[in-house]
């Protein structure tokens, strides 16, 4: 499917919110700092699989999407207070934040890895239990209010977590020095990795997938308020379709060279 491109001005300039919106349009709220998930320009324009996701969505629907730019660990709150309709940021189905809202059903799901300097002793461990114990008072980035910093807290206690807003943030500090690995999904790293910045650095070889640890997630969802049932029949079936037909699975090889789309159960 074509790319489509949402401005967050002409939404800003429309004045509408989720609580008023009308039928024929889905507001959603996103990063806009994560790619290649979530991109967005100065001007608010989101591009990226999220907005491929969005858009598909929205096609299924027969409604209007219109992106809203928020921080990532102001989404939820922001989906509360009824900012927009949805959250689609590559946001991790969570126990605890099924707490605050509901999700679809999961839709895609990519593993999460480290990055370290070529020279790390980090680099050459090929099994998880033998990382987690090296990275103990290591100096280690994640971006705020991910999963990957509440596996951290978790399963490391012993390591000096750093955490970042945005990721572009986390890769300043790690190209500088400043920290020693970062965690993230594996499409974060490898954007990392494609810098001048990153050339210096490689991926630690242990791939960490959701069914390690609970604090991980059930792979990623649509956010919405947990009062709006109908809303998640009505994406729920329109996901499971756009899988089956692989809609999704084209829409994620574009952007991570790969098929990361979850069948629905």
């Amino acid at each position: 499917m074509k790319l489509m491109v949402f401005s967050l001005l002409a939404f800003l300039a429309a004045g509408v919110s989720s609580s008023v919106a009308s039928e024929g349009e889905l507001s959603i709220g996103t990063e806009g700092a994560y790619p290649p998930w979530s991109m967005a320009d100065a001007a608010g324009n989101v591009t990226g699989f999220d907005a491929d996701v969005g858009a598909l969505l929205c096609a299924k629907l027969d409604k209007k999407c219109h992106f809203v730019v928020q921080a990532f660990d102001g989404l939820i709150p922001a989906l509360k207070a009824k900012r927009f309709d949805v959250i689609i940021s590559g946001m991790s189905i969570t126990a605890d934040r099924k707490k605050e809202i509901n999700f679809s059903v999961g839709y895609a799901e990519l593993a999460n890895m480290f990055v370290a300097p070529k020279d790390s002793d980090l680099v050459g461990i090929k099994d998880i239990d033998t990382l987690l114990k090296t990275l103990d008072g290591k100096k280690v980035g994640v971006q705020s209010g991910t999963t990957h910093a509440h596996f951290l807290e978790k399963r490391v206690p012993g390591a000096d977590l750093r955490t970042y807003d945005t990721l572009d943030q986390m890769q300043i500090d790690l190209a500088t020095g400043r920290i020693d690995t970062a965690f993230a999904d594996l499409s974060a790293l490898q954007d990392f990795l494609a810098k001048p910045d990153g050339q210096n650095f490689q991926l630690v070889d242990v791939k960490i997938q959701s069914t390690f640890d609970p604090s991980l997630g059930e792979g990623i969802g649509v956010g919405i308020a947990q009062d709006n049932t109908a809303l998640k029949a009505d994406i729920d079936k329109a996901l499971c379709e756009l899988v089956a037909d692989g809609s999704i699975g084209k829409a994620s090889e574009k952007w991570f060279k790969m098929d990361i789309s979850l069948p629905c159960h």
